[in-house]
């Protein structure tokens, strides 16, 4: 049940009786018609701006349109008022036995919200992507949390997601990677070392050079890198991956993919690749244009093989290969996306951390020239994370050797509270997270918030259970006619927007809508509550009158089951009980 589409439907349904009737002329486009809820609460119930979208097309006042469809909408049963306001907006209000409906729907039908949006639409969703040299760091964070929540809110909407994470080992950063294991296993071998600038310092890869030591013994003692590099490479690609595994285990995420970008080289997939763009006449020889700004003291103009990404909305033409033949880092990631085409996805939305930002135009040409324009490529860009404790900037202590790990950051306040306090803000937006608050018990923490509408639910349901029938079951068939109150409507009414806002949020790829609406959800569900500390009659326990009680646990318990349903799709296990 989608409550504000089924008005909608209605009102498309009333236009084309006008249609019929000679009011409206035939043609009109209605794409744009929609239904919401109005700006101001006393308004109406819902708002929809069919007059003022058609008013030009069809060459008339707006206002006589939104009169005449006032009046067919004000014979249909559902609609107790249907109201012009201004210069053309048309504003309803409900009869209280629609909004009882909502309150069944949501406890008797377990798909309630979801939505057939997606129509099994194959998308892939490419997040974390960290480089395969240790630990992931609070800003991979961020990324995982968002990428995460915005798989599982596509597929409530209906869509066919694949979660992947691309593994960056193909190039010079795993020979780096490699070389400073090598270090470590020589001092796990006694030795002193020391860790030139460049290498990776953290303490991480302590155990990994033991590993290896154990593995190899002194085989790679005193011999030449062209001995051991390409095996420590590996060796350590893998031990890493194993941690970054164990740390997205940490937050609750795991991914269906791992695509390795060393599976490109050798195996023709990049040649194959380009070739497929030069077959499209978009790969040239050129000297691409000085940069702007202060100039480079080595930069020289270089003829190189470049990819003609303006052709499909880039600012620049983009080198694929330089000039001594050797490929650029774009080429593989050209060549990943590629394959992402050639399986058949139907959209895809990579989620990067923001220092990418420059990568975007570039990325989505090379998915557009590949794909024919049929392949949309949806970039996602996470902003900066700070960290603070009693709101002072704080730094923990570093294992990593130069960063705050994801494993600090879920070991100090729980995997739940940091994925919820990650989605409070929008993914472009910078988000300050401070321990002490993302862990305080108040309305100004959302986390806790949410939680503990959930909690006092589950007592109210279990007071009451010791005189009622109150499994979902019984309450989806009472009388809810008793639920008339202003404060228990406005709680009626956020439930009804549940499934429109999934819509919206699943169509904007905005996971962080679903944080707020919850967080909105529990302030009506509190509002509600305290309101029956000054009046009984609004409490959710009626002692000695059951069928009293059952309508007030029907409705609250709808609210714990929508609360559910978000924070699955946030990620987030809620808090049964909360003392």
């Amino acid at each position: 049940m989608n409550l504000f589409a089924d008005i909608r439907a209605l009102v498309l349904d009333c236009l084309d009786q006008l249609v019929t009737a000679g009011t409206l002329p035939e043609g009109l486009a209605t794409a744009a018609v929609s239904v919401e809820p109005p700006r101001d609460a006393s308004h109406g119930d819902m708002a929809t701006n069919a007059a003022m979208v058609l008013a030009k097309p069809a060459k008339m006042n707006p206002r006589a349109i939104a009169e005449a469809l006032a009046a067919n909408l004000q014979d249909d049963p559902r609609v107790a008022m249907a109201e012009v306001a201004g210069p053309g907006f048309l504003n309803m209000r409900l009869v209280p036995e629609v909004w009882q409906g909502v309150v069944k729907a949501a406890l008797s039908d377990p798909t309630y919200g979801q939505s057939t949006l997606g129509q099994g639409q194959k998308m892939m969703v490419e997040y974390v992507s960290a480089n395969p040299t240790g630990p992931l760091h609070v800003g991979h964070t961020r990324g995982a949390v968002f990428g995460d929540a915005l798989a599982r809110l596509l597929d409530y909407a209906g869509f066919d997601v694949t979660k992947e994470y691309y593994i960056n080992d193909g190039g010079a950063q795993v020979d780096v990677l490699a070389r400073s294991v090598y270090l470590r296993y020589l001092e796990a071998h006694g030795q002193e070392v020391a860790f030139p600038d460049g290498t990776y310092p953290g303490d991480y890869l302590k155990p990994v050079g033991a590993a290896l030591k154990a593995k190899v013994g002194d085989a790679y003692i005193d011999k030449g890198e062209q001995f051991w590099l390409d095996d420590i490479r590996e060796f350590a690609t893998e031990a890493m991956m194993d941690l970054i595994r164990e740390d997205l285990a940490q937050l609750g995420v795991t991914m269906d993919n791992f695509f390795s970008e060393k599976s490109l080289y050798g195996t023709g997939l990049i040649e194959k690749a380009i070739a497929e763009l030069d077959e499209k006449g978009l790969i040239y020889r050129g000297v691409l244009e000085p940069p702007k700004g202060k100039m480079p003291e080595d930069w020289e103009p270089r003829e190189q093989t470049l990819f003609k990404s303006t052709a499909h909305g880039d600012d620049v033409d983009r080198p694929v290969q330089k000039s001594d033949g050797s490929w650029t880092y774009f080429a593989p990631d050209i060549a990943y996306h590629y394959d992402k085409v050639q399986r058949g996805f139907d959209q895809l939305i990579d989620v990067f951390g923001a220092d990418h930002g420059g990568y975007v135009k570039r990325m989505k040409a090379a998915v557009s020239a590949l794909s024919d324009g049929q392949v949309p490529l949806d970039v996602k860009l996470t902003q900066l994370v700070k960290l603070y404790k009693n709101g002072e900037p704080f730094k923990m202590s570093k294992r990593a050797g130069t960063f705050v790990t994801l494993r600090d950051v879920v070991d100090q306040v729980g995997a739940n509270v940091t994925r919820f306090h990650m989605l409070t803000r929008k993914n472009d937006a910078p988000l300050d997270f401070d321990f002490d608050k993302v862990l305080e018990q108040s309305k100004d923490n959302p986390v806790f918030y949410v939680n503990y509408a959930y909690a006092r639910v589950n007592s109210a349901v279990s007071k009451a259970g010791a005189f009622a029938d109150v499994s979902d079951t019984a309450l989806a068939g009472i009388d809810l006619s008793g639920l008339t109150h202003d404060a228990e409507l406005t709680l009626i009414k956020k439930l009804a927007e549940w499934p429109r806002l999934v819509e919206i949020a699943a169509r904007g790829h905005e996971p962080h809508r679903i944080a707020f609406y919850l967080y909105d959800l529990a302030s009506d569900f509190h509002a509600l509550y305290h309101q029956g500390n000054a009046d009984e009659a609004l409490r959710f326990v009626q002692e000695g009158d059951s069928e009293t009680t059952q309508a007030k646990i029907a409705l609250i318990r709808a609210v714990a089951i929508v609360i559910l349903h978000g924070l699955g799709i946030l990620g987030v296990t809620p808090a049964e009980e909360m003392r």
